[in-house]
């Protein structure tokens, strides 16, 4: 239930973020910081170096020059528009000299012959004609005449490579506006991890939130984690990414961005993350990985959002605070709070070391099957899939509660004459047989 007008916690725990950044350090925190494939903001922290094959590149002109940064674009924006005028000055000048429009005249004399274009009399004025042809201003001081037949095919060239140059210019600049990744910028994480119990298992969770009202469309979450491995022949692996399984009662990695929403992972057999204990965290060669894909809905772009979390940013033991509540008929969401932790009760042992405390050993659960799940007796001494490997109670129980009677104190009571029952499960109902060997006569 969502409380309504008024926190359910401390003042002293509802901090800002920059308080919470501060304040709420790892406690495992090594000296020397590691380097990272994904930075906080996103981007990919790889520098690529000694790249022989340059010209791969320049065969793809468009995407060059969109990935350049702003200033790099606006320096070749500029240069193609001065380039293209001083190319097409320089020919018509060229022409004007060769047809003799620039030789001086008497004013006051019998007019010479008629001139490929009017009005050109220098280098000058070759490169405003120039700027007039490329951009149609057309002031009118300058014209071409029916005189020359290469003045015609000239200027027919040059609004041909115009129109070329400005598609492609300004398509540059319209993809760097536009480009999904901006939309990225009002997605925001949690600066920090946490993992702690849920639903009586460890759970490694994360805040996620978005600015805009305007929703991601086919939002879905990814979790991977990166660490160095070494394989069993000896090669090192210094990239290894595992896929982590995001919770969801869909099945699936679709997510409903319509407020902050907490992604949570449970650490059970399996997980990347199943010997991960809160002393050895922090000497943890990992990164975990958040990626956020979807579609924007103003614009139908497929954006990306990114993030990633150090053994350093992983908080044991604690769990985000409420930041939704319902006023006036509406929910409202204080992001002061978006980071905000609170400690709770959790064993520093990992995930392996707590199922083996209850008993359930790494061989328990056949290779290949759903993790939980277990073999159940279907009648004439077969089996079949689908029963819990534990109980209804055990179940809901935590991993660090009391554990359930074992063998001696069951063998203890049928010496005094208590006869041992045995719960089967049989396609959708229980049946409850005294005896096994009872059991194994009927037909």
């Amino acid at each position: 239930m969502l409380a309504r007008k008024g926190p359910l916690l401390p003042d002293g725990f509802f901090l800002t973020r920059l308080a919470e950044n501060a304040n709420q350090p790892n406690l495992f925190k090594t000296k020397s910081q590691r380097a990272r494939f994904i930075t906080k903001n996103g981007s990919c922290n790889v520098a690529h170096k000694n790249i022989r094959e340059q010209g791969r590149f320049l065969q793809d002109v468009f995407t060059t020059m969109v990935d350049l940064k702003w200033h790099y674009s606006l320096l070749i924006f500029t240069s193609a528009f001065l380039c293209s005028w001083m190319l097409f000055a320089m020919m018509w000048w060229l022409m004007a000299f060769a047809h003799g429009d620039l030789e001086p005249r008497d004013p006051n004399g019998e007019p010479g012959p008629v001139p490929c274009v009017t009005a050109i009399n220098s280098f000058t004025s070759a490169f405003l004609f120039s700027i007039e042809v490329q951009v149609t201003i057309g002031f009118g001081g300058r014209m071409v005449t029916e005189e020359c037949p290469l003045a015609i095919m000239v200027l027919i060239v040059q609004n041909i490579l115009g129109l070329i140059v400005n598609a492609v210019m300004l398509g540059c600049v319209f993809m760097k506006t536009a480009q999904a990744n901006r939309r990225a910028e009002t997605l925001i994480f949690s600066r920090n991890a946490v993992i702690a119990p849920r639903q009586g298992r460890p759970t490694f969770m994360f805040r996620l939130g978005d600015l805009r009202k305007s929703m991601i469309i086919s939002a879905t979450i990814q979790l991977q984690v990166i660490r160095r491995t070494v394989t069993t022949e000896g090669e090192v692996i210094p990239v290894c990414q595992l896929d982590i399984q995001v919770e969801n009662p869909l099945r699936s990695n679709g997510i409903f961005l319509v407020s902050p929403l907490i992604i949570s992972h449970t650490i059970e057999r399996g997980s990347p993350l199943y010997e991960v204990s809160a002393q050895s965290l922090a000497t943890e060669d990992m990164e975990i990985i958040v990626i956020l894909e979807g579609v924007v809905e103003t614009t139908g772009i497929t954006m990306q959002a990114r993030t990633s979390y150090t053994p350093e940013e992983i908080l044991w033991g604690r769990r985000f605070v409420s930041i939704m509540t319902e006023e006036d008929g509406r929910y409202s969401v204080d992001y002061s709070k978006f980071g905000n932790t609170v400690p709770v009760r959790m064993p520093s042992l990992s995930a392996k070391e707590l199922d083996q405390i209850r008993g359930v050993q790494e061989g328990d659960v056949p290779e290949g099957q759903l993790q939980g799940w277990g073999l159940v007796r279907a009648g004439r001494g077969g089996f079949r899939r689908g029963g819990r490997t534990c109980d209804s109670s055990s179940a809901s129980r935590p991993w660090y509660a009391a554990q359930p009677e074992k063998e001696e104190h069951v063998k203890a009571k049928e010496k005094n004459g208590q006869k041992k029952t045995v719960q089967l499960e049989e396609i959708g109902r229980k049946i409850e047989v005294e005896g096994l060997g009872d059991f194994s006569d009927r037909e």
